[in-house]
């Protein structure tokens, strides 16, 4: 895993913030949801991951660990399909952050995620969000005020199933995030092994 500089986070993992309430860099982690199975007579909130989801949901773990570590905290969505995602790309880690599975961030648009968001602990350096589109990747563009690269593009595009999108921004809290004070610096779509 990627050591990242600077304080150490909950749990004594290497995190970003600084104490004090001095504004410090942190980083959103978006993950969308691997590729989800369309059983019939299965509800929208229960549908399982597809053969492509189980293999591609590692790979986002350790895409994730190969490019910010582990995360200081998790919120992911309580449908099945984005638990099961949280469950393969955390075992990936030697030690799995905590994570809060939040009802809320199913279908939610940007104003309901945000939110959900700036309820994060203030000693959170970087956080992991695991839900669905169309409000993931919306979610992403309202904050990005700029990108890395061809990121913006790129996730106006598309955001596929397994997509991972790493925000970096300053504050000394999370309700300082706000619509256009994010820089997109990297996405990646992880994909596991063909079969």
């Amino acid at each position: 895993m990627t050591a990242l500089p600077g304080g150490t986070g909950p749990a004594g993992r290497t995190g970003s913030t600084r104490r004090g309430g001095a504004a410090a860099s942190r980083r959103l982690v978006v993950l969308r949801h691997a590729k989800s199975a369309r059983p019939e007579d299965v509800p929208d909130r229960d549908r399982p991951l597809a053969a492509r989801g189980e293999r591609d949901a590692p790979a986002a773990g350790r895409a994730i660990a190969g490019t910010v570590g582990p995360p200081d905290l998790v919120l992911c969505s309580t449908a099945v399909r984005a638990r099961r995602t949280w469950e393969l790309a955390a075992a990936e880690w030697d030690t799995p952050p905590p994570v809060r599975y939040d009802s809320r961030l199913y279908a939610a648009g940007v104003p309901a995620l945000l939110a959900v968001v700036r309820e994060a602990p203030a000693d959170v350096g970087t956080l992991l969000l695991v839900g669905h589109n169309p409000g993931l990747a919306d979610l992403v563009l309202a904050l990005a005020g700029d990108g890395a690269d061809d990121t913006l593009d790129r996730v106006r595009t598309k955001f596929p199933t397994s997509a991972v999108a790493v925000l970096s921004w300053r504050g000394t809290a999370w309700p300082d995030l706000a619509p256009g004070t994010a820089l997109l610096t990297a996405v990646t779509v992880p994909r596991g092994p063909a079969r």
